[in-house]
């Protein structure tokens, strides 16, 4: 029962977090590249002021997974990056916390490129 009651947490956090997005684009001149942009400096804005944390906690890949947890991500790797590199950890923290994601986005992006030759559209 525990399992079922922590699938249920994961799948009302992403939902909820995908609901504002589809009002967002509803409801709002905001285009999708920009409502995306606004997640991920969203997640980054709770989790600099310690709000986004309580919600990965209970959401855990519900708000991990989508772009607000990108931001997180970014921004808790620069945080801890100051703390044991100072200012330079800043930098390069929130690249080391994310640089396995990005990597695997790149090369399964390469990946589909090759299988499924894209084009431009028109």
């Amino acid at each position: 029962m525990d399992a079922l009651m922590e699938l249920l947490k994961v799948f009302v956090t992403g939902g909820l977090i995908c609901v504002i997005g589809q009002i967002l684009l509803d409801t709002t001149n905001l285009t999708a590249p920009r409502i995306l942009v606004i997640y991920v400096v969203a997640g980054g804005l709770l989790t600099a002021l310690g709000w986004y944390q309580p919600i990965v906690d209970f959401g855990g890949s519900g708000a991990t997974v989508p772009l607000t947890g990108f931001g997180y991500t970014l921004v808790k790797g620069a945080l801890e990056g100051l703390k044991k590199e100072g200012i330079l950890g800043v930098i390069t923290g929130g690249l080391k916390s994310s640089a396995a994601g990005i990597s695997v986005a790149l090369v399964f992006g390469y990946i589909i490129a090759l299988i499924f030759n894209p084009k431009a559209k028109d």
